[in-house]
Formats: C-alpha cells, structure tokens, sequence
C-alpha cells in the first residue's frame, strides 16, 4: 500500500480520533499531520493491522501533547458550564435547553484523558477491545474496565441534566 493510499483510507479515522480526544479542530489538524509523517517515516513491514496501527501512533501523540499541557482549561469549562445563570425567559429558556442538548454531547470531554480514549476508541472509531487495548498498549481488561468505568461515569453526569431538562420541559 502507498503512502497516498494510507493517508486516503486512515485520514478521516486519524482526525476523528484527535479531534474527538483534544476537543479542538485545529490540534486534531496538527495531530493528524505529524501522526501520518510518523506512518510514512516508518517502516511498515511488520504491520498487520494498520488501522490499529495508526491509531496507536495518534495515541500516543494525544498523549504527548496533553501530558504537555496543564488541566487549568478543564477547570475553566467546568466553572463555566457550573456558573451558568438560569432565567425565567421563555426565550432563554429554550436557548438554554439546546445548549444544554450540545454540552451533553460533549460531556466525554470531561472524562479522565485514560477513560476518555477509551470511549472515543470504541463509539467514535468503533474499535473492539481487543484492538483497543492493541493501540493504548493495556491489557485486555484494562481497557474493559476504563470502558465500564466511563459508561458509568458518563451516567452519573449526565442524570442530574436529564432531569434538569426534564423538568424544564414539563414547565412549558
């Protein structure tokens, strides 16, 4: 397989992954930039499954850069989603109830980096465990249970804003 065609077939799976992982368009540009330098630097002979492969590499690029930043943005979304103000506008409300739908969507993001790419490994690139644990470099269990352990997770926060939102709606 050539390098274009490696770059053809994995791009979208390589952005995807970095973007759902670093939460930012242009760091999931990058990312995936240096992710297929690295593939096409490397010698691919002894590769049997390049998907699996390739992910891994964005990995542990993800990994890299986010050990290199401080969590202090992390912080900052959190105050923000917790110091929201609720008003009694109809108007508001509705615009609040949808962007309380988009920030559901992105609660992943508030997970632990280990737990986080787990559940974008198996939902967004629809990997199995076992290509998961082949990728992040764990034993098959771990990854079951960083996967079990961020269902739950996920669960827990998001039953307080379904039930916010329940609420909300009942109220119109």
């Amino acid at each position: 397989m050539t390098d274009r065609e490696i770059f053809e077939l994995y791009r979208e799976d390589v952005y995807y992954f970095c973007y759902y992982v670093m939460k930012n368009q242009a760091d999931a540009e990058d990312l995936c930039q240096e992710v297929f330098v690295k593939v096409i630097m490397a010698d691919r002979t002894k590769v049997r499954n390049m998907k699996s492969w390739i992910l891994r590499i964005a990995s542990n690029e993800c990994n890299s850069v986010i050990r290199r930043r401080k969590t202090g943005w992390m912080k900052e979304v959190r105050h923000y989603l917790l110091s929201k103000s609720q008003d009694d506008n109809p108007v508001e409300k509705r615009l609040t109830h949808r962007e309380t739908q988009e920030e559901l969507e992105g609660l992943y993001s508030e997970l632990p980096d280990k737990i986080r790419m787990v559940i974008v490994l198996r939902f967004i690139n629809e990997l199995t465990i076992p290509e998961i644990s082949k990728v992040m470099n764990i034993p098959e269990g771990t990854a079951k249970s960083r996967l079990n352990k961020g269902l739950k997770l996920l669960n827990t926060m998001v039953a307080p804003q379904l039930k916010e939102m329940r609420s909300s709606e009942s109220a119109y």
